[in-house]
């Protein structure tokens, strides 16, 4: 288990996912931070992180691409409140610069748990049964933080080429990594995942699964890559 550290703002694994979950799928006000997550494993992790309580519920969610189309998830939410939570003195802080853009330069050394908590805020990975790819895309309403997560991506150590971002039928954007990349970063990405519990066992199996199903991007998983 991945020690919690006393300076969320400070650059360590744990705050690079905690703030890559806030920042994907989190809302926070000077008194209150809420993160959600399909993921029981994942909440707990967050909860220990940052404190707070977990709050569950089952909702019926319309798809971000298409919202013709709706999913019914357990969503949990980890809320943590106080007194000016978020203020130069407050308990957490907040790493966003005078215009509300995410700051994540401390965390740069960790890269990977960044975006992983990214991508398990605002990103899905699925097999594409049509090309018989691995398909991993970010979704999110703010533009700027995608811009954020493509530089995070171009940094990387792996070549990850993405397209262009298109917007979604619920006003946001989003962007997919290449399919003939998208097996390689995924591997990266959760590469090391089971040292630590930094990461939402059941994104990571729908990645295992993935892979499973692509004939052309097929892993031993005895070499213990993820």
């Amino acid at each position: 288990m991945t020690a919690a550290p006393a300076d969320l703002l400070a650059g360590h694994p744990a705050t690079a996912y905690f703030w890559g979950r806030v920042a994907g799928d989190g809302t926070v006000h000077r008194d209150r931070l809420a993160v959600r997550t399909t993921d029981e494993a994942a909440a707990e992790t967050i909860r220990r992180i940052a404190g707070g309580e977990i709050a569950h519920e089952t909702t019926s969610r319309a798809y971000a691409h298409d919202t013709d189309l709706s999913r019914t998830d357990d969503e949990y939410t980890v809320t943590v409140t106080g007194e000016d939570l978020f203020g130069t003195s407050g308990s957490l802080g907040l790493p966003v610069d005078g215009r509300g853009t995410y700051r994540f330069g401390a965390f740069a050394t960790h890269r990977r748990e960044l975006l992983r908590g990214l991508l398990e805020g605002c990103g899905t990975i699925c097999f594409k049964s049509a090309s018989g790819t691995v398909g991993i895309s970010f979704v999110h309403d703010d533009a700027a933080l995608l811009d954020v997560v493509q530089d995070l991506i171009d940094d990387g150590p792996v070549d990850a080429p993405y397209g262009d971002r298109s917007a979604t039928s619920s006003g946001g954007s989003w962007f997919g990594i290449d399919d003939d990349a998208a097996a390689d970063f995924g591997r990266w990405l959760y590469a090391g995942a089971d040292e630590g519990d930094l990461f939402a066992p059941s994104r990571r199996r729908k990645l295992l699964r993935s892979l499973d199903q692509a004939p052309d991007v097929a892993f031993d998983r005895s070499e213990g890559e993820l």
